[in-house]
């Protein structure tokens, strides 16, 4: 076959885009970006990454087509450009998961040790939140809450969780979400609102694959 050939021409375009994937600092980047938009500074101090790391970063999803950008006076803002970036991220966990020994272990040596709680899927959480039956908590920081956010869902970030349980009503489940599967936020909101005696699970996905489903959000 041709080196040139259309078919590799198109293989080459695939390899550039999970090149663009291929990166820790990059994967964490598309999450907090799945949130909402934010600036390079933002950006840099969520994720604790050098300002100079994280703008490299951006600038190669962005020639990628990962991620978009727009300038505001002085600084840049960037957001997930359209089309399925979060379902692509979905995949790629999904599929180390499944084919890396690591993986297992990993989750459980770092997530699963803070909450082994079977967690709650996207399907059971809708057919609830339609009963009326449970209390559904954002424990994101604010500014993400405001950018978009789950039907109803109450916003307690977990820094603030521990001095506000008197907000939570104590008859009902509550089930807590965050950024995503990774995101260790909801781990500990389920654990400590378990130990102060509520009854307290978490959604097994995060505020990003929940709006990629097309599912219903409200934003401010």
């Amino acid at each position: 076959m041709s080196s040139d050939s259309p078919k590799r021409r198109l293989n080459a375009h695939l390899a550039g885009l999970a090149r663009a994937l291929g990166h820790e600092h990059r994967l964490e980047l598309l999450e907090h970006l799945g949130q909402g938009e934010k600036t390079v500074e933002l950006l840099a101090r969520r994720a604790g990454v050098a300002f100079a790391n994280v703008s490299q970063h951006l600038q190669q999803m962005r020639r990628a087509g990962l991620v978009t950008a727009r300038r505001n006076g002085k600084r840049v803002h960037y957001s997930l450009a359209d089309g399925p970036v979060i379902e692509a991220v979905s995949a790629l966990r999904a599929l180390a998961e499944h084919n890396l020994a690591e993986m297992p272990e990993a989750i459980r040596t770092y997530l699963t040790s803070i909450d082994d709680m079977e967690p709650v899927s996207t399907d059971e959480l809708a057919a609830r939140l339609r009963d009326g039956t449970v209390t559904l908590l954002d424990v994101r920081p604010e500014d993400e809450f405001r950018a978009g956010h789950l039907p109803g869902a109450l916003n307690i970030a977990l820094e603030d969780l521990g001095d506000r349980l008197t907000d939570l009503p104590a008859e009902r489940q509550i089930i807590a979400y965050c950024r995503g599967p990774y995101c260790v936020l909801s781990f500990e909101a389920a654990r400590l609102l378990r130990a102060s005696g509520f009854d307290a699970r978490r959604l097994g996905d995060g505020f990003p694959e929940w709006k990629a489903a097309g599912r219903p959000v409200e934003s401010g």
